[in-house]
């Protein structure tokens, strides 16, 4: 098959996986539908409760690493997604990621918050992310699953969710503290050079 065969082929398929997807949303995931009104739900109230809750003086650097999780969690989201090991069912719209309410908002917040209350209090960050990750993997994720929310094949088991949770938590982590670890750095040499 040429290139312009591949193509055209892909997209074919695309089309017709996204009327699939648009076709099932309707009958199953819609705004008549109450899944629909969780998955809203688990988007915008972890989002209220961030507004409320978050430290403003460091806004930034919390941000920064909150938007990391989200970051590579979607990534990752899509990837385990495409490659069929999990699947969220029900979503917002079928144009957007299926797990935006999960990656954008649930696992962002509640780790940013996790980190913001560590750092504040000199909490040791690597034991509560164990525990919140726990709670998110062995709590969150077996209600997703009696609810029919996720879809889990090819081995796919909560441990792996746990696993993939603590590993994306503490890439964020070393990325935000270099970023910090940089910036007082740079403040510490425009100082001399006043």
């Amino acid at each position: 098959m040429s290139y312009k065969q591949y193509w055209g082929n892909i997209h074919e398929q695309s089309d017709k996986l996204q009327e699939l997807l648009s076709s099932y949303w309707h009958q199953y995931s819609d705004f008549g539908n109450w899944q629909f009104w969780v998955v809203l739900a688990s988007l915008v109230l972890p989002l209220v409760l961030l507004y409320f809750t978050v430290d403003r003086t460091r806004i930034f650097e919390v941000f920064f690493f909150g938007y990391t999780v989200h970051m590579l969690w979607a990534y990752i989201d899509i990837a385990l997604g495409r490659s069929g090991y999990l699947t969220h069912t029900f979503f917002l719209t079928p144009l957007l990621p299926n797990a935006t309410n999960i990656t954008a908002s649930i696992l962002p917040v509640g780790f940013l918050l996790l980190y913001q209350y560590c750092t504040n209090h000199q909490k040791n960050f690597y034991l509560y992310t164990i525990l919140l990750s726990a709670v998110f993997s062995f709590g969150l994720a077996p209600l997703e699953h009696h609810f029919k929310f996720i879809d889990s094949r090819k081995g796919m088991s909560l441990f792996y969710i746990f696993l993939i949770d603590i590993g994306i938590t503490l890439v964020a982590y070393w990325v935000t503290r270099l970023l910090v670890k940089a910036k007082a750095a740079a403040y510490r040499t425009a100082e001399k050079e006043r």
